[in-house]
């Protein structure tokens, strides 16, 4: 089964200005692949990183959906406890232009083996790496009909 990691930015997708095509199409589709999480076709992925982004966000009732859904979903969490394995990385992932937030992501989405990091941020899509494959959910979701039909 794939296992994947969703950045913050995929789960206030649903929350953005659903009026512009792009984001209502990235909006449905990661709806899509949240119900492909509830009915465990795919294993979610979660870190101290993101808990800390969505406990940033200010919208109480956004922020406690997010939450409620990444508690009650993630089966794999990477930890600060794990920092000796997640700077060395971050600071290899930086080097290639990455804020530091984005990369912290996508050395814990590394570490934990996901095989997808699921993301609307163009920077982080531009990002190359051998060990995992970067995607918007769209793209993920052309990706995962194919593999299932």
């Amino acid at each position: 089964m794939l296992k994947i990691y969703l950045d913050n930015c995929c789960y206030g997708r649903p929350f953005d200005d659903l009026s512009q095509e792009k984001i209502k199409n990235e909006a449905i589709a990661k709806m899509y692949i949240q119900s492909l999480i509830k009915y465990k076709a795919l294993l979610l992925c979660s870190s101290y990183m993101l808990s800390l982004e969505i406990n940033e966000i200010p919208f109480a009732n956004n922020r406690e959906h997010i939450l409620s859904f990444v508690n009650n979903y993630s089966e794999f969490f990477i930890g600060g406890e794990r920092e000796n394995e997640i700077f060395p990385l971050t600071n290899e992932i930086m080097k290639t232009g990455i804020k530091r937030k984005d990369a912290v992501h996508l050395a814990c989405s590394i570490i934990s083996k996901c095989d997808y990091f699921i993301t609307t941020d163009k920077r982080v899509l531009n990002y190359k790496t051998d060990k995992l494959k970067i995607l918007n959910p769209i793209e993920f979701i052309k990706i995962w009909r194919k593999q299932n039909d």
